[in-house]
């Protein structure tokens, strides 16, 4: 089990609401990150330094929840809750710490609308909480009549070719399943889609990749996709690009020159690449009947 710490606040107000994720809220049930995605943009920062073993459960966070939900619904400041900004909701030790299915039952206590960003089948636990929420929680009043649903869950993929993902998010759980669980999601009636983040240049952006992984999510039933490239942060030996760049040499050799370009005097892929991958995005969104949000605001 990880170590368990104290918190002062658990629920962060964003500054505007995302077009994409709609959240007006953020929560994150755990610090540090299982999952071990090489690409992660909190790698990079100063809470992003080995991440895999700073991991912690917040201790009290279910006390500090209870009463910051409790004031926002008093002063009828409903909101889009997004779980999680900064690290998955179900990793591994949830099993056995459920801290993120508790939190869940506050977030049904006080009513508010969710958002699940995941790339686990552990969701699959809390099904009756979820369509729980979905019926009882009130919408904030600028979306009131846009949505017919207020719980939302979206599957994280940077690819859905197994072996990739195993080099590059050696912790989560394989693409395969998660599509299985996406699938298995929309079966049971709940908003389901895919944050498509971050692309790989030259391995999972390709045109091929790209058409196998929207075919793949309109197969499996997702209602929109959020596409978006990859950007890469800090040099130090535990930074996501240091990381992805050793990935490369190691795995993909004949891409490294290609990488270099990319990376070696910015953190953001160059314009004309988000360009060309935006346009493709969009004509790939309408050939397989797709949205790119979950509702145009």
């Amino acid at each position: 089990m990880p170590n368990a710490i104290q918190v002062k606040s658990i629920l962060n107000k964003t500054k505007s609401r995302d077009s994409w994720f709609l959240d007006d809220y953020t929560i994150n049930a755990y610090s540090g990150c299982s999952f071990n995605c090489l690409y992660c943009y909190i790698r990079g920062s100063k809470y992003g330094t080995h991440m895999e073993e700073k991991l912690a459960v917040k201790e009290n966070a279910l006390e500090v929840l209870d009463r910051e939900l409790f004031n926002r619904a008093k002063k009828g400041q409903y909101g889009v809750i997004a779980m999680s900004s900064a690290t998955d909701p179900y990793l591994h030790f949830e099993k056995e710490s459920e801290m993120t299915r508790r939190i869940l039952e506050l977030i049904l206590k006080h009513r508010f609308p969710l958002h699940v960003i995941t790339k686990s089948d552990l969701i699959i636990r809390d099904i009756d909480l979820l369509h729980q929420i979905n019926e009882r929680a009130i919408l904030p009043v600028q979306l009131t009549g846009k949505l017919q649903q207020k719980v939302f869950i979206s599957f994280s993929f940077s690819t859905v070719d197994d072996g990739i993902a195993k080099i590059f998010e050696p912790g989560a759980t394989p693409p395969s399943i998660r599509l299985q669980t996406l699938k298995h999601i929309v079966k049971n009636g709940l908003l389901t889609g895919v944050s498509m983040m971050p692309l790989l240049p030259y391995i999972s952006d390709t045109g091929e990749h790209l058409e196998l992984m929207y075919s793949s999510f309109k197969d499996a039933g997702a209602s929109y996709v959020f596409p978006s490239t990859i950007t890469l942060f800090g040099n130090e030996k535990s930074d996501s690009k240091t990381l992805v760049v050793r990935a490369i040499e190691k795995h993909y050799p004949y891409l490294l020159d290609k990488y270099h370009r990319l990376f070696d005097n910015s953190d953001y892929l160059p314009a004309y690449y988000n360009t060309a991958f935006a346009k493709k995005a969009k004509e790939l969104c309408e050939k397989y009947a797709i949205r790119d949000r979950i509702v145009f605001l």
